[in-house]
């Protein structure tokens, strides 16, 4: 029988707002949300801190409350998403089943008062959750304004060290190695005395110490992310149990994660991300460059279109001091650079600033004086724009013709053990988006073990964890005519964390043409990088010496130079493989010689691209069916004049569907958070 498929309501591209009505007298209901209806508001998330009020004791479901909240969105035919509530579970619960609350690694008890204290092991936790999940869902399968659900909210890493989660970690890690002779030759247990005996003595890293077996913490880390994974399972069969026709998603959040999105959004429908761009004036140069990576990321999660499901709407401050307050213009910019990237709804957090609870300084489009003003004016005024262009961008989406190979395992593996003072995987990663970015060149972010076809460009920073599959994946890609970049900390180890017995970059040697005869660990010393047109850049964290591989067809584009005693030795490389080419980065060049490397990269390859945008001035491109879409967004704080040159001239000549105004031979003038959007 043929699964029921559910309904495609998220692909819209509409505005949305966060709301709590159990925070508010219900007397302020209905004049809200006809304000929400009249600002361009389509969609609401309710619900997902609610547990308390939707049962207050254990087997007393109280939801009159939430069906009038319910009744009245859908009288102003406004959707909603339902958040299941179990990131805060009640005090009642977690009085009778202690079990709920994580055990820390410091042994410490996550007490309840605040948020997250859930151990996603406890049985209790599922039993009572699924239970209420299972409640909602019945009830509100056929209700008009019912549209999708949000799992839990923002799942992220406990490192629980509870009696359950060692008994589960000792159960996931029997599955996995069967004897203890094989547990203990693959983690390498004979140092320092750490071989097992009996099973028993299998726990979790009790202490949270990062200098233990570094095959026994990858692990651990693995165990969790499945552990998060058949969690949020259990909520989505509750769920589909009365509600096929109903999507899922859930709200990513603050990358990097040591959470692995790839393996938790396997059963969502769409993925969605809660987008707090920083406001803060020396954050202004780089905060859009890690915005757009971060949705670039959201997107690659399921390689389709997402939501963003919390959106700054003001100042943010609880969990920290609050930032500056978003400038005109701010907001309207962001949601066009999420739309611009691939989100199709944008729900801002959150429709009024709370006057209770710890996070009342997190400002919401309406302050505490409940006094319409510039945020929601400029929030309306956006839902028009939205609005309008909706029938022509639905069903669009972005092309990249880039990838950026992202792994969860490289990351925890490099986070367990620091390779240098000033290496960082995320940030690297960054830095090579970032340098596309200032390109124009659209990029897909994705899970490194996903397939490559379409790709023409495929990045793969710091490949320090590898196999066989992934080696010859990668090595195919390259054969048949693509060009693969790879980087130091290439083939270091071998999947359980070991160091692999064979020059570097091991699997990869071949493919990349090149052998690493000697490493440097830099840090934070800077090492002159020279090219070979002449022009001199700097170069830190990493050097590999590298030998070509005889034959003559790796060339040399970088070489050492300066007072160390490897100046004039190989730093970067061209490598012709196959139909294909390899370059290796042997060092972490500075963003001028990657935006140097990766410009020369994409006019060999006929990349749609544009030279010299101004900074924190971004495009990107949705299309589809009813043709495609170039969006320019200035997210910076100043006027920017500038020729949009390249393959993107001739639609910039066009007429503008935001300003409506003809922009002449590709000249462009955008005030501070100034936005166009141009059809070709």
């Amino acid at each position: 029988m043929t699964q029921p498929q559910p309904n495609k309501s998220y692909e819209n591209v509409r505005m949305g707002v966060d709301y709590y009505p159990e925070h508010w007298d219900e007397e302020m209901w209905e004049k809200d949300i006809a304000l929400m209806k009249s600002s361009g508001v389509a969609v609401v998330r309710v619900g997902e801190f609610a547990w308390s009020r939707m049962e207050p004791r254990d087997g007393e479901f109280e939801f009159g409350w939430l069906d009038r909240a319910l009744d009245l969105f859908a009288r102003y035919g406004i959707d909603v998403v339902i958040g299941t509530p179990t990131h805060t579970p009640p005090r009642w619960l977690t009085a009778k089943h202690p079990d709920v609350l994580p055990i820390l690694p410091s042994g410490a008890v996550y007490q309840p008062g605040v948020r997250g204290h859930r151990c996603f092991n406890s049985r209790s936790l599922r039993h009572y959750g699924e239970r209420l999940i299972g409640r909602l869902a019945e009830r509100y399968a056929k209700h008009p304004a019912v549209v999708g659900w949000q799992t839990d909210n923002e799942f992220g890493m406990l490192d629980s060290q509870s009696a359950q989660a060692a008994e589960d970690f000792r159960d996931w890690v029997y599955r996995k190695y069967g004897t203890l002779d094989n547990l203990n030759r693959e983690w390498g247990t004979v140092v320092w005395s750490g071989e097992y005996s009996e099973w028993s003595e299998v726990t979790p890293p009790l202490g949270g110490s990062p200098y233990q077996n570094p095959s026994f913490l990858l692990d651990f880390a693995r165990f969790q992310w499945e552990t998060v994974a058949d969690f949020q399972n259990g909520q989505i069969a509750a769920i589909r149990a009365h509600c096929p026709d109903h999507f899922v998603t859930h709200n990513f959040h603050s990358y990097p994660q040591r959470l692995d999105l790839y393996k938790v959004g396997e059963a969502l429908d769409f993925a969605s991300f809660d987008y707090y761009p920083n406001t803060s004036p020396d954050k202004a140069a780089t905060s859009p460059y890690s915005g757009a990576l971060s949705l670039d990321a959201t997107r690659g999660v399921k390689r389709r279109n997402f939501w963003i499901m919390e959106q700054l709407s003001g100042s943010p401050g609880a969990w920290m001091p609050m930032w500056r307050m978003p400038q005109p213009g701010y907001i309207r910019a962001y949601v066009w650079q999420a739309i611009a990237r691939g989100a199709d709804t944008v729900v801002h957090f959150r429709w009024r600033s709370a006057h209770i609870g710890a996070e009342q300084f997190w400002h919401g489009l309406i302050d505490h004086s409940n006094v319409p003003g510039r945020r929601l004016a400029e929030f309306a005024e956006t839902s028009g724009e939205v609005r309008r262009l909706a029938p022509l961008l639905e069903g669009t989406s972005p092309e990249a013709q880039v990838a950026i190979l992202m792994s969860h395992e490289q990351l925890e593996a490099l986070r367990i053990q620091k390779q240098t003072d000033n290496f960082d995987y995320y940030e690297n990663l960054k830095e090579y988006h970032r340098a596309l970015t200032k390109l124009g060149i659209g990029c897909d972010v994705i899970d490194w073990r996903q397939p490559l076809d379409g790709y023409r460009v495929v990045v793969a920073p710091h490949l320090y964890l590898l196999d066989d599959e992934a080696a010859e994946r990668l090595s195919r890609f390259a054969a048949d005519g693509g060009t693969l970049l790879l980087t130091a900390r290439t083939g270091v180890k071998n999947l359980n964390n070991v160091c692999v017995m064979q020059p570097l970059p091991g699997l990869l040697a071949d493919c990349a043409g090149v052998a690493v005869r000697e490493y440097d660990p830099l840090g934070r010393d800077v090492v002159r990088l020279d090219a070979e047109d002449g022009e001199q850049y700097a170069c830190s964290q990493w050097a590999d010496i590298l030998d070509p591989a005889p034959g003559g067809r790796t060339e040399v584009l970088a070489r050492y130079g300066g007072p160390v005693f490897f100046a004039g030795e190989a730093a970067v490389t061209r490598h012709a493989f196959g139909h294909g080419e390899t370059y290796y980065l042997g060092t972490h060049p500075e963003e001028e010689y990657l935006r140097a490397l990766l410009l020369r990269i994409a006019q060999e390859r006929g990349l749609p691209h544009a030279e010299g945008l101004p900074a924190g001035v971004q495009v990107s491109v949705r299309a589809g069916a009813s043709g495609a879409y170039l969006f320019v967004l200035n997210l910076s704080r100043e006027t920017r004049r500038f020729r949009l040159g390249g393959a993107y001239a001739e639609a910039a000549g066009g007429e503008g569907l935001l300003g409506g105004r003809r922009h002449s031979g590709g000249e462009l003038e955008l005030k501070p958070y100034g936005v166009e959007i141009f059809r070709f």
